[in-house]
């Protein structure tokens, strides 16, 4: 439904000038839309900052978004990508030198908590209550809580996959040629059964590419960076450095290695393009993955390589998927009523929300029905004007345009996948580094000594496990747990 919204403050052009608290502003919702000379609200430009690279046709797909956004809130926008590799140090200057702007990605990965415990993002509750009043209802209750701090919101959760799932892509052509059947897989058992044939058929492809696999085993078993286990029934935290569980998985990735399944590079394979370029190649029969939904088909693309994902284990609920994608208001916004207007519409305006994610159509895509896209003749992925900037980022992805070779029904897959997921027993737990933050970096430092050539099956793991936690116990990782469970604790007296 439409919400009748009030302004209490309305912001000049270009981030400027008073407010006047006199004026109405229209609907922020994508279900009706207003006119903004009945309305008399001022203009204002909104300011978004996402990772990215500028596409070729950056500044037409922001003319025609303003256009748009000046029909319905008398706003237009500045789209502001910012290269991955650039993104913390000019991020970090930004909000150090008090620069104005309205919306900035964030994630529970990427720094979400530190910039809230630095004051840097406004608290969102009022302000979505008022002005973005159809955000809760798309995201539903265990999205808000997971991305919330100390039971406030800082941060819009992108609605996408609520879950990770964790597995394999495999080659799809030696799946068919050795005629293994995938379907219903769940065990490393069966998947070594594979390995093994083709480590003994086929000498010029690697079995197991890179040591990402033990990354997303990791993710499948705990929360809470390994303290907390997935099967755990309270919220008791352990040192996955002890956990019996742990110290097996990592004899089997030493065995793994032993067999000669991985490649030769596999500790440091995963740290560029290297992995994913033998997948290209097809030297290589599996990588480990995170997995959802159509996953296979989107690398398939990605890769040129027909895939085939296989799940190890089911779909798992942290924190992390909630907060993992997220648009935050910026402490600077000159208006941040606007901002969560033009949020709000990301979430209800499937037309706008496209033209962010895919361009204008007849120039970047053209439809093939309602909601399945192509390229128009002559456009192909290499010469686009404005590749995909990353839909995952950005409102509610479920109304986003299908392409052509995607399945039709891959948002209702989705739908059962979140569905379907586990829920970890801490969702919306974020722990607050501040009290020992000397120890992360110190504990994080003994982390890159060990962790990759444990996860590669590089070392013996008994002897290297010992040495590994007695680093760690030196850098403050007891006090990290302490701390840690003592904000638990606190935390589950509010659940």
């Amino acid at each position: 439904m439409a919400a009748s919204l009030v302004l209490s403050a309305c912001g000049q052009n270009d981030n400027g000038g008073s407010k006047d608290a006199s004026k109405e502003t229209p609907s922020a919702s994508g279900s009706s839309s207003a006119n903004p000379s009945e309305t008399k609200l001022e203009p204002y430009k909104i300011t978004l900052a996402y990772p990215g690279t500028a596409p070729r046709d950056l500044a037409l797909v922001q003319e025609e978004m303003s256009k748009y956004l000046t029909e319905k809130i008398n706003a237009t926008v500045e789209l502001q990508p910012i290269d991955w590799g650039s993104w913390t140090d000019k991020t970090n200057l930004m909000k150090i030198s008090g620069e104005a702007f309205d919306l900035i990605f964030t994630a529970g990965w990427y720094g979400y908590a530190q910039d809230v415990s630095k004051g840097q993002f406004l608290e969102l509750t009022d302000l979505m209550a008022e002005y973005g009043k159809d955000i809760p209802g798309v995201l539903g209750e265990d999205y808000i809580k997971g991305a919330q701090i100390s039971g406030k919101l800082y941060g819009a959760p992108t609605h996408k996959e609520f879950a990770q799932g964790f597995g394999f892509l495999l080659n799809k052509d030696l799946v068919e040629k050795y005629k293994f059947n995938t379907e219903g897989v769940k065990t490393l058992e069966e998947m070594e059964e594979m390995f093994k044939t083709i480590k003994e058929n086929e000498p010029d492809v690697v079995p197991v590419v890179s040591n990402r696999f033990a990354n997303t085993w990791g993710a499948a078993n705990y929360d809470l960076s390994g303290k907390l286990p997935r099967d755990s029934k309270e919220l008791k935290l352990v040192d996955d450095l002890e956990d019996p569980k742990y110290i097996e998985f990592m004899k089997r990735m030493r065995q793994w290695n032993l067999n000669g399944w991985f490649d030769k590079d596999v500790i440091t394979s995963d740290d560029s393009d290297q992995a994913m370029n033998m997948i290209k190649a097809r030297k290589a029969f599996a990588i480990g993955q995170s997995l959802k939904p159509g996953k296979d088909a989107e690398m398939s693309v990605t890769t040129g390589v027909p895939l085939v994902q296989v799940e190890t284990a089911t779909p798992y609920t942290t924190t992390g998927e909630a907060n993992g994608a997220m648009l935050a208001i910026s402490r600077t916004s000159k208006d941040p009523e606007r901002a969560m207007m033009f949020l709000n519409l990301l979430y209800t305006d499937a037309k706008l929300l496209n033209m962010l994610v895919w361009g204008i159509e007849g120039k970047h895509y053209v439809k093939v029905s309602d909601n399945v896209i192509d390229y128009p003749e002559g456009v192909t992925a290499e010469n686009q004007g404005y590749p995909n900037p990353g839909g995952w980022m950005f409102g509610d992805q479920f109304k986003t345009y299908l392409w052509a070779n995607e399945d039709p029904n891959k948002w209702e897959q989705f739908k059962k996948f979140n569905d379907s997921s586990e829920r970890s027993i801490a969702l919306g737990f974020v722990f607050d580094e501040t009290p020992v933050k000397a120890e992360v970096a110190a504990t994080n430092n003994v982390k890159d000594e060990f962790y990759k050539v444990l996860n590669a099956g590089a070392v013996d793991v008994e002897e290297t496990l010992a040495k590994y936690k007695a680093k760690r116990d030196a850098a403050g990782m007891q006090k990290i747990i302490q701390e840690m469970q003592r904000q638990l604790d606190e935390w589950a007296k509010t659940k």
